[in-house]
């Protein structure tokens, strides 16, 4: 089975930043800040998963990410901001992971850039076959 590795930075109300590795291929990643796997509020905590192909109705053909402890409905999918938005940050995310092609500032919060390429980057990688995802 194709494996991927996520090695986090620490988190910030901002969120959640990473480096996501396969097959020699670098990507980054933006999530929420951790919140103790709060429901809607926090990114998934560190393990190994499966993700599958799922067809979310709203992101299309996806990956999800299977058997988070205490989570549903985690997907892999293209999103710019993982802000705490209870600190009035913006956020484009429910605890799913979104890959981007690099860093940076957005409207002044930090974010993901390019996350629509790098999504097209992981599903022509893993093309459609079911991968392990290793957070760290």
């Amino acid at each position: 089975m194709r494996r991927a590795v996520l090695t986090r930075s620490p988190s910030t109300d901002e969120g959640t930043f990473g480096v996501l590795q396969f097959d020699g291929q670098v990507l980054h990643t933006t999530e929420l800040p951790w919140r103790d796997n709060a429901t809607g509020a926090s990114c998934i905590p560190t393990g190994t998963y499966r993700c599958e192909i799922v067809q979310s109705p709203k992101f299309g053909r996806v990956y999800g990410v299977r058997d988070v402890p205490g989570r549903s409905n985690i997907l892999i999918h293209a999103a710019n901001y993982g802000g705490d938005k209870a600190k009035g940050l913006r956020s484009e995310l429910l605890g799913c992971i979104a890959p981007c092609m690099v860093h940076g500032q957005l409207n002044g919060q930090m974010a993901g850039l390019q996350s629509r390429q790098a999504l097209t980057e992981l599903m022509a990688w893993a093309a459609g076959a079911p991968f392990e995802l290793e957070i760290r």
